[in-house]
């Protein structure tokens, strides 16, 4: 093993930090602050943050073939144009649930938007149960659903064979795998292939590296961990000096540095104090794997 090395490049306290992807053309990371309602870009060459605030919980950010970004904002699916900050809504779902939102989100290899929905939290993880669904957003701007009775709508990416879809829905403690159908779009046959341990607590964001294996960030665990999806087995566990990790990608020069994104949203001054980093952007060098670049939304 290389010596795995942490560094905390964006300390802004974020509320809860989510959907890091890495734009390659920009030499930086994207994320976004959910209720914070920002869209951020950490310069990864001046090591400096931009944000623009929006209207609504923002809860993930995704590459636009054309140029620009999608987000996905409250129950919206939208573009966002950064250098006239400006938000343009292209669609809106969960129409019937003026309590639901957006969660987590990405592009698949086709370029089609995949994120789900969830209902607003009354504290972290504690809500109304069953209230999201699972939507993709394809390139001619229309919206398929696929399932709905979603708790926490979270980490998803697919296999580098583009036959299997991997998704969490948090409150069921487990990472899933579907049949995937790369023209199509459709998804079946669902199963876990992880369960996870009582110290990992809660799956949250996940990404995939170049040798097949995913990575789920812990929220409460305060960790990612490295999964087989073939054996169902943990192969690695690197801890953070924060809880609340919520999500993961690899970007860099040669994507083999991880960015992590974390929240400190529901954390008291006590806990704040034992940890100051709680809500910042962590870099991971030194894993000795790299990720694969994210796909950019073809509409």
């Amino acid at each position: 093993m290389s010596s795995v090395k942490i560094e905390c490049v964006a300390s802004e306290n974020y509320k809860i930090g989510e959907s890091p992807v890495w734009d390659e053309k920009e030499n930086s990371l994207l994320y976004v602050d959910i209720t914070g309602k920002k869209v951020c870009k950490w310069n990864s060459l001046t090591k400096q943050v931009q944000a623009i605030s929006v209207d609504a919980p923002v809860s993930s950010v995704a590459l636009r073939k054309s140029g620009d970004y999608v987000i996905t904002l409250g129950t919206r699916f939208a573009a966002l144009k950064w250098k006239d900050q400006l938000v343009t809504t292209i669609t809106h779902v969960d129409k019937d649930k003026p309590n639901n939102r957006f969660n987590d989100g990405k592009v698949d290899p086709a370029g089609r938007y995949f994120a789900g929905t969830m209902a607003e939290e009354i504290r972290p993880a504690v809500l109304e149960r069953h209230q999201g669904a699972l939507y993709t957003l394809l390139a001619d701007l229309s919206v398929v659903k696929h399932f709905d009775q979603v708790d926490i709508s979270n980490g998803l990416d697919w296999s580098l064979d583009h036959k299997t879809f991997f998704y969490i829905d948090s409150l069921s403690y487990s990472v899933d795998a579907f049949d995937y159908d790369l023209h199509t779009g459709k998804i079946g046959n669902r199963r876990s292939i992880y369960k996870m341990e009582k110290e990992e607590s809660i799956p949250d964001g996940m990404c995939i590296d170049t040798e097949g294996k995913l990575w789920v960030a812990c929220y409460d665990g305060g960790r990612v961990i490295r999964l087989d999806p073939e054996t169902g087995k943990r192969i690695q566990t690197v801890k953070l000096p924060v809880d609340k990790t919520t999500s993961c990608c690899f970007g860099g020069k040669d994507y083999s540095e991880m960015y992590v994104t974390s929240a400190s949203e529901g954390m008291d001054k006590d806990w704040l104090s034992r940890q100051p980093q709680a809500g910042g952007v962590f870099k991971i060098t030194g894993l000795g794997v790299k990720g694969i670049p994210p796909y950019p939304f073809a509409g």
